[in-house]
C-alpha cells in the first residue's frame, strides 16, 4: 500500500459516472460510501463528481470518511473533477489512473457501471489470478446487475477456459453492507 496519504486501509471502488435507469443505483452507491467511512476505511476511485462516483464520494465525505480520487488529465478540464474530496490526483492518462488505484486499495468492490468499471474489476481479478496481488474483488449485485457477467464466468469454467478457483476470485455481496463486511474479514 502506498502510505503516502494516511495509514488508512482504503477500498478502491469502480462504478458508473452515470445514475443508472433506477433510484436503487444511486442509493447503493450512497449506502457503500456511507458503509466504507463507517468502517474506518478509505475511499479510492476516478475522482468524478457525476453519478454513482459522485454518489460513493459524497456519501462516504459526508460521513466524515477519507476521499481519494484520482483523474486522468484529459478528463480534468470537462467539469468533472469532484471538488470536495480529501485528496484529488492528477495523473497522465488512464493507465496511470488504473495503476494509483490498485497501488492504493486493500480491497476492490464494483458497483454497477459500464465498460470502465468492467475492465478495472477484471483486471483487477485477473492480477488476483496471476498471484499479482492478493486483495479481495468483489461486485455489488444490486438488482441482479451483474448476473449475466456471472453467468458468463460459469460458461468459461464449464468450457474449461477458467479455473474453478480462478472463478472463486471474484466474490458477490448482496449489497453494500455486506460487502464492506467482507473487505473486513478479508483484510483482517
Amino acid at each position: 500500500m502506498d502510505n503516502s496519504y494516511s495509514p488508512l486501509r482504503r477500498v478502491t471502488v469502480y462504478c458508473g459516472s452515470a445514475d443508472g435507469a433506477r433510484p436503487e443505483f444511486l442509493s447503493e452507491a450512497r449506502d457503500l460510501g456511507r458503509a466504507i467511512a463507517a468502517a474506518g476505511m478509505g475511499l479510492v476511485y476516478g475522482g468524478a463528481c457525476a453519478g454513482l462516483m459522485g454518489a460513493v464520494a459524497d456519501a462516504a465525505l459526508d460521513a466524515g470518511g477519507e476521499v481519494i480520487g484520482i483523474l486522468p488529465e484529459i478528463l480534468s478540464g470537462k467539469e468533472i473533477a469532484h471538488t470536495r474530496l480529501t485528496f484529488l490526483e492528477i495523473v497522465s492518462n488512464m493507465h496511470q489512473r488504473k495503476m494509483r488505484l490498485h497501488t492504493l486499495a486493500d480491497a476492490f468492490i464494483a458497483l454497477p457501471g459500464g465498460y470502465g468499471t468492467l475492465d478495472e474489476m477484471i483486471e483487477a481479478v485477473t492480477w488476483a489470478q496471476l498471484a499479482i496481488h492478493a486483495k479481495p474483488c468483489i461486485l455489488v449485485n444490486t438488482l441482479g446487475y451483474w448476473n449475466g457477467l456471472l453467468e458468463f464466468l460459469d460458461t468459461a469454467v464449464t468450457a474449461g477456459f477458467l479455473k474453478p478457483p480462478n472463478r472463486d476470485l471474484l466474490l458477490v455481496a448482496a449489497n453494500a453492507a455486506e460487502a464492506v463486511a467482507m473487505v473486513k474479514a478479508e483484510t483482517q
